[in-house]
């Protein structure tokens, strides 16, 4: 996964440099405008990178939010695990596959390649767009994901170990120590989002939503995460798409739909709350 993601963001600095907005200019060749789009997925990389440069007091105080939200998580993490036990083997094999091998890294970009492709060669911006949204923003969670198990070290509930046991700072991948936060959760609620931005209907919306929920629900199942790696994951996802699909606006004529989905997380002792307004 890492080499792709280096050989990816190398091959879109190519074309990170003096495009025009296809749709602004005339008809362009397929390869003209596949260089525009690559160039887009790059550039959104490396906005969602610098947002926190430019954070003010209230993104400060949600970050701050999110990460005492995360915490107070951790400490029902154990709890959780051990109440899965009661319903593991309850769960149908083929909903594990789709978690565990469907919803893969590989499975990600194929979803997310097979989208811009067809955009590309159909001549679809909207979708085009959604295809550059979704690499753009799996290649960004994946890159995070993979710093911030390596700095943190979490061993993850297969282990035996508490969901407080850390061995960080590991400079090479080490197994079963590199839990927080899900990469499976990212990159698939990840790409749920970007593409139920396509869709007006909320019940549409939240379909797609629940289909990306499933890995990172599988991933508490096989006892591969805590649930507090996924609720991390979900909400990192969410903020990533967002962020790089406002960049987004000034590189493509074509907007989604104005119908915003609002998301407010809630902690208090003894209580979680996600509340979702379409």
């Amino acid at each position: 996964m890492n080499k792709v993601l280096i050989v990816f963001l190398l091959f879109c600095s190519n074309f990170m440099d003096g495009q025009t907005t296809p749709e602004s200019s005339g008809e362009q060749t397929i390869w003209q405008t596949f260089k525009y789009d690559m160039g887009s997925v790059g550039k959104g990389v490396g906005y969602a990178f610098s947002r926190p440069t430019k954070w003010k007091d209230k993104q400060w105080i949600d970050f701050a939010g999110i990460a005492a939200g995360t915490a107070l998580l951790t400490l029902a993490d154990d709890e959780i695990d051990h109440w899965s036990d009661g319903f593991r083997s309850a769960i149908p094999n083929n909903v594990l596959h789709f978690g565990g091998k469907t919803a893969n890294p590989e499975g990600n970009y194929s979803l997310s390649g097979a989208v811009y492709f067809t955009g590309l060669f159909i001549k679809n911006e909207k979708l085009r767009r959604t295809g550059v949204l979704m690499l753009a923003s799996s290649i960004t969670g994946g890159v995070l994901q993979q710093v911030t198990v390596r700095v943190l070290g979490r061993s993850r509930p297969l282990t035996g170990d508490s969901a407080n046991s850390f061995d960080p700072l590991l400079l090479k991948k080490v197994n079963n120590y590199d839990s927080f936060f899900s990469g499976h959760t990212v990159l698939s609620f990840g790409n749920a989002y970007a593409i139920a931005k396509q869709f007006k209907s909320p019940w549409i919306k939240a379909g797609i939503y629940t289909v990306g929920m499933i890995p990172g629900f599988t991933r508490i199942v096989i006892s591969k995460h805590w649930f507090s790696d996924v609720a991390l994951g979900t909400v990192m996802s969410i903020l990533i798409v967002e962020s790089i699909d406002k960049y987004l606006d000034s590189r493509y004529n074509q907007k989604y739909n104005n119908k915003k989905v609002n998301w407010d997380l809630s902690f208090a002792p003894g209580q979680i709350g996600l509340n979702v307004r379409f």
